[in-house]
């Protein structure tokens, strides 16, 4: 079943090659969608894909990559899109 989550992701979290790694464990698992910096610090995924695929991810996202300090991961419920692809969001 195809799923699609709004992740917030609260911490030490930008500066720290997040999005980065959030791409590249997205790409291997399969889920698509975006992953950006919010301007209040905190990073936003879109995860659109199998359920334990985006289960997956998610449960990466609680720790992130080695110098990221994650305090807080808050997920809702987010409609089909239809992503092709996992992309980094630059502003």
């Amino acid at each position: 079943m195809i799923i699609n989550r709004i992740v917030i992701i609260t911490g030490k979290v930008q500066g720290v090659f997040f999005r980065g790694s959030t791409r590249e464990m997205a790409e291997r698992s399969g889920v698509k969608g975006e992953v950006k910096n919010m301007p209040d610090g905190s990073v936003q995924l879109i995860a659109e894909g199998d359920e334990e695929a985006v289960g997956a991810l998610i449960a990466w996202c609680h720790y992130g990559p080695p110098r990221a300090e994650v305090k807080e991961v808050m997920i809702k419920e987010g409609i089909i899109k239809g992503y092709k692809d996992f992309s980094v969001i630059r502003f």
